[in-house]
C-alpha cells in the first residue's frame, strides 16, 4: 500500500510534468511547425535539424524521461492500490501518457527526425521529403500534445476531487 502523501506527490509531479510537456508539444503543433511550413524548405529543414540536435542536450530530456518514469510509477500505484477509489483513472492517466507521449515519440517522431537529419536541404527532393515529414511529424505531435494534456487533466481531477 502506497501512502496517500506519496500518491499526492506523484499526482502533482505527473500533473506538472505532463502539463509542461503538453505546452511544449502544443507550441510545435500550434505555430512552430506551421511557421516552418511557410518558409523555404532549406531553412525549415535546417532549423528543425538544429532544434533536434539542441533538444537532446537541453532540459527537455530530463523532463521527457522524468515525466515518463512518473507515469510508469502512476500505473504501478494504480495497480498495487487497485481497491482504492480513483485507481482506474490513475491507470488511464499513466497509460495514456506512456503510449500517447513516450511510445509515440520513440516509434514515430524520433525516426522521422533521424531521417530528416540525413536530408540535404537543397537537394532536388528536399521539398517533397520536407512536406511529407511536416505532415507526419505534426500529426504524431498532435497525439503527444493531447496525451500529455489528458494526463495532466486527469491528475488534476484526481487531486481536486480526492478520488
Amino acid at each position: 500500500m502506497i501512502s496517500s502523501t506519496l500518491t499526492t506527490a506523484l499526482l502533482w509531479t505527473a500533473a506538472i510534468s505532463s502539463g509542461l510537456m503538453a505546452g511544449i508539444y502544443f507550441a510545435f503543433s500550434g505555430f512552430i511547425m506551421k511557421s516552418f511550413g511557410n518558409i523555404p524548405t532549406q531553412y525549415s529543414v535546417t532549423a528543425m535539424n538544429a532544434i533536434n540536435e539542441t533538444i537532446i542536450r537541453s532540459w527537455f530530456m530530463p523532463l521527457f524521461f522524468g515525466s515518463s518514469i512518473i507515469s510508469v510509477l502512476l500505473v504501478f500505484v494504480a495497480i498495487t492500490n487497485w481497491d482504492e477509489t480513483g485507481a482506474g483513472l490513475k491507470l488511464i492517466a499513466g497509460m495514456v501518457y506512456i503510449v500517447g507521449m513516450f511510445v509515440c515519440t520513440a516509434v514515430f517522431n524520433v525516426p522521422l527526425n533521424q531521417s530528416l537529419a540525413k536530408l540535404d536541404p537543397v537537394s532536388g527532393n528536399a521539398k517533397l521529403v520536407w512536406s511529407e515529414y511536416l505532415r507526419k511529424w505534426t500529426t504524431w505531435n498532435h497525439l503527444r500534445t493531447v496525451s500529455s494534456l489528458v494526463t495532466c487533466v486527469l491528475c488534476i481531477w484526481l487531486l481536486t476531487y480526492k478520488l
